[in-house]
């Protein structure tokens, strides 16, 4: 028991201390401006990546904390006078609203401080935060609703919840792929139809692969950066080709059907469904793993605080699994290069492309190994870059 209040101690020291330095830089930034900074791609990605390194920490240990700690124990205590199917959102919801005001400040710094001082949004602070409210109410509702699925299992089946919680995610990520682009998405940005000479190039390619129905939808990113991006969303009939309006206003048209080739290569490739199935494996072995690390003792199944030390679990877990999703996710990622060049017929074009987004992204031609692996879901623009310049160079390409 020693050993766990000193590791517990430990956790949360290190997340107040990390909340509360970030608090304090949000403070000072909010009363003194600091310049826009010059520095380039190179400072901006050491940032980035500290920054990213230190919330995975941060939210490990917070997790930890709660799960744990005096905070987490209490808020299970106070639900035992509620029917038992109920009190897994009961003790949901105060967790979650309260990680996210604690987490304020550090999000404040990592997703929006940081973003201006690189030069790479104008969104006011008070947009911003209204866009962070939104988010950490959906985030609630989704916990909450996951929370009383899982609670369930767990409590109706003790031994094999695993295994049917691994069959329940299934048919939640579909919806949620569903859900997401009709109704959550909307609420941050505007998406309007393409049209004009663009779009009928755009539809015209689709139309070779049999996706000529497909949405082609632009939306409105420069609300919240300057940074150039497209992807694709949904499933079956609510599956989404998204350009933001940075790509569309400033991207040559044969750049941007390059881009569209590469997001029409995942929709055709139907890779939505393979990361759906890839991540519901993936949600199998850490409820297999959680569950021999944390498994509900006897008297126990119907607390909360259990559902608080299997998410600890998974998340602790969920780091040593990275590799594998994000090693698949930079092979389709690379594949729908391939599948955008053979397209297009224009590798010239999507190198230019690349390059384009490296510039207005402020993005690194390469990142450390150590970071490709653990956090990064595209290939490096260098090896992305030199492969379409090379096959530039095959006749047989162009």
């Amino acid at each position: 028991m020693r050993g766990r209040d000193v590791l517990l101690g430990v956790a949360a020291g290190f997340a107040t201390g990390y909340l509360g330095a970030r608090g304090y830089e949000a403070w000072c930034e909010l009363r003194a401006p600091q310049t826009r900074r010059r520095d380039g791609a190179a400072s901006y990605g050491r940032m980035r990546r500290a920054l990213e390194v230190a919330d995975t920490l941060q939210g490990i240990c917070g997790a930890l904390a709660v799960a744990y700690g005096p905070l987490g124990e209490g808020i299970d205590r106070a639900t035992l006078r509620a029917p038992a199917w109920l009190r897994p959102a009961l003790f949901v919801i105060p967790v979650s609203f309260c990680g996210a005001a604690v987490e304020l400040p550090a999000s404040f710094v990592a997703d929006h401080l940081l973003e201006r001082r690189y030069g790479l949004t104008e969104q006011q602070p008070e947009a911003w935060l209204g866009d962070y409210v939104k988010g950490a109410v959906i985030s609630t509702i989704i916990s909450s609703v996951g929370a009383l699925l899982l609670g369930a299992a767990v409590r109706r089946s003790p031994r094999w919840w695993p295994f049917f919680a691994t069959l329940g995610a299934l048919p939640l990520f579909v919806i949620g792929n569903l859900i997401v682009p009709i109704y959550v998405l909307p609420m941050f940005n505007r998406f309007d139809p393409l049209d004009g000479p663009l779009e009928k190039r755009l539809r015209a390619l689709a139309s070779r692969y049999g996706v000529g129905d497909a949405e082609i939808l632009k939306m409105d990113m420069s609300r919240q950066t300057r940074k150039a991006n497209a992807f694709v969303v949904g499933v079956a009939r609510t599956h989404r080709i998204v350009l933001g309006d940075t790509l569309v206003d400033r991207f040559p048209d044969d750049e941007t059907e390059f881009v569209v080739a590469h997001e029409l290569g995942h929709y055709v490739s139907k890779d939505v469904w393979r990361l759906t199935a890839l991540g519901d494996a993936l949600a199998g072995a850490l409820f297999f793993i959680a569950n021999a690390a944390s498994g509900p003792r006897s008297g126990m199944r119907d607390r909360p605080i259990v559902l608080a030390r299997l998410y600890a679990a998974m998340l602790v877990a969920t780091q040593a699994l990275r590799p594998l999703l994000f090693a698949f996710t930079r092979a389709r990622e690379a594949a729908a290069d391939r599948f955008a060049v053979e397209a297009t017929h224009n590798p010239r074009a999507g190198a230019a492309a690349f390059c384009r987004l490296r510039d207005q992204n402020l993005a690194e031609d390469e990142v450390p190994r150590w970071y490709e692996l653990f956090f990064s879901s595209h290939p490096s623009l260098k090896s992305r870059i030199g492969a379409l310049e090379a096959m530039s160079q095959d006749p047989s390409s162009e």
